[in-house]
């Protein structure tokens, strides 16, 4: 609204300068006029009156005259007002689509903002992003605030496809794993191939043992499968691995295809995860066996087909040693 403000302001000193320069040749023009019809007007009553009555001629040269003045400024007055009135229809048109406008803009926020407080969802962290996101694009860096709309959009792309049931992002997404153990407060079943062997030495890695012991702690049943093709792939570094895990209150087990019977043998896949049996965080390989994509997928078919597979896989395998530490309850604390 500011903007056609401003530009209203621009075209109305535009518009005054216009009139300024077009005045004098105005004036003049009307003075020439008025000079033309009381000099001929003169002139007529000069042919026609043949008492050559002087004052007689002169009045009626300067009531015509002056007249003809009058209906200049008439006509002129006229064309003003006509166009005084279009740049108010304009200007009042503009001003009612600025108005409407913004109070769209208005109820389209305040409509958000009520599905929001109206969803299961809090509604602090939407407030807080959009605090933020307005305090960045005040700031001078252009690059800033090209990052911050890049990562908004990120954000607004995640949350449609988790609307529609999944979602997915190139390579390993660490922070959504994390994230979701924090989140989990049931169960958390998950399988581990040599696909993804190098990342237990990795950051991320401990981050997500962190993340998984804490929520032990909570009550959480964390069960790992790490999956192998044959015994030799069963090496004294993945046994202490799983140890590893155990101590943490891990159900940690390794699984080795061809020990398994039939059945378990043709449910072997890639890396995936089950939080609470909602939800599945899977890695998907490209032909080089590195992770290329991760995907998150919460229809109901898919996440009750991958726990099927666990739960076969599961039952086929035995405990590699002692139970792990049972997961503290909340009566126990």
């Amino acid at each position: 609204m500011t903007g056609t403000s401003g530009a209203s302001s621009g075209e109305a000193r535009g518009a005054s300068r216009s009139e300024e320069g077009q005045r004098s040749p105005n004036l003049l023009r009307k003075t020439l006029v008025t000079a033309v019809v009381a000099a001929a007007t003169y002139l007529l009553t000069n042919v026609l009156n043949q008492d050559k009555n002087q004052v007689w001629q002169l009045t009626v040269s300067v009531v015509l005259g002056g007249a003809a003045l009058i209906i200049q400024y008439l006509v002129d007055f006229e064309q003003r007002l006509n166009s005084m009135e279009q740049g108010l229809d304009k200007y009042h048109l503009e001003m009612r689509r600025e108005v409407e406008g913004a109070f769209a803009r208005i109820s389209e926020a305040t409509e958000l903002f009520s599905e929001v407080d109206r969803s299961v969802l809090r509604s602090d962290g939407v407030a807080r992003l959009a605090r933020a996101y307005t305090h960045v694009g005040r700031q001078e860096s252009q690059l800033v605030k090209d990052f911050a709309q890049d990562r908004i959009a990120q954000l607004a792309s995640t949350m449609e496809s988790l609307s529609r049931g999944s979602t997915d992002c190139p390579g390993e997404e660490h922070d959504w794993l994390i994230a979701l153990t924090a989140c989990c407060t049931r169960t958390l079943e998950a399988t581990s191939t040599p696909v993804d062997r190098d990342f237990w030495t990795s950051e991320p890695a401990n981050r997500y043992l962190k993340a998984q012991e804490e929520a032990v702690k909570r009550g959480v049943r964390v069960r790992r499968l790490f999956l192998v093709k044959n015994p030799l792939e069963r090496t004294e570094e993945l046994e202490e691995l799983c140890r590893s895990q155990r101590d943490l209150g891990i159900d940690a087990r390794i699984a080795v295809r061809s020990e398994l019977p039939q059945r378990a043998r043709l449910t072997l896949t890639n890396d995936f995860i089950v939080f609470d049996g909602q939800l599945c965080y899977e890695i998907e390989p490209d032909v080089d066996v590195v992770p290329a994509k991760t995907l998150l997928k919460m229809t109901p078919a898919h996440v009750q087909e991958r726990m099927k597979r666990f739960n076969v896989l599961w039952e086929a395998t035995e405990p590699t040693g002692p139970d792990p530490l049972p997961a503290p309850t909340a009566a126990s604390g």
